[in-house]
């Protein structure tokens, strides 16, 4: 049985986000670049996976390969649609989801998750592009979360999503060694 301290680790295996204080031009590259490269880490990961594999999990009552691969898709959709929204108007009020109740839909459960990886691909492909474009004024522009109460900076969410991106590749990798 997992202690508390453990099931921490294994729902954070790479630590919470941290915004850092201050932000050198590098550390904005360097996230641009962990979200350019996410589509080509998972394919590496999933290569050769049979279908009963994509259901392996990190952690009890955690989310299978499958429901991580759909869950970054949907995530980060959203969130380039955000960055867009915010980059053509005034700090948008955005529309949550339910993140947990999108991940046992149909088209996650009954879907190879290669398809996501395929949007993925499509869809990181333009967002670095767009994120590689934009200007100091821009990384400040924002969007209001109604969930959070917060203003949401767009330079808050290219590390957030850095960060997501290798936190779940992290889970995948877990889930992996669970392999029979």
């Amino acid at each position: 049985m997992l202690n508390d301290m453990d099931l921490e680790h294994l729902k954070y295996p790479i630590g919470k986000f941290n915004m850092p204080i201050t932000l050198e031009k590098e550390v904005i590259d360097a996230w641009i670049k962990d979200i350019s490269e996410l589509p080509t880490i998972l394919k590496k990961l999933v290569a050769g996976l049979s279908e009963n594999e994509f259901t392996l999990t990190y952690r009890p009552q955690g989310w299978t390969i499958g429901q991580i691969i759909h869950h970054l898709a949907d995530s980060h959709m959203n969130a380039f649609i955000r960055i867009k929204l915010a980059l053509t108007e005034e700090n948008p009020v955005i529309k949550p989801y339910f993140e947990e109740k999108w991940a046992n839909l149909p088209d996650v459960s009954l879907c190879n998750a290669n398809y996501s990886i395929q949007i993925l691909e499509g869809l990181h492909a333009r967002w670095a592009i767009l994120l590689n474009s934009l200007s100091p004024d821009d990384l400040n522009r924002t969007f209001y979360h109604p969930e959070h109460e917060l203003n949401f900076p767009i330079i808050n969410i290219i590390g957030m999503y850095a960060w997501h991106s290798k936190h779940h590749t992290e889970h995948i990798k877990i889930a992996l060694k669970n392999k029979p």
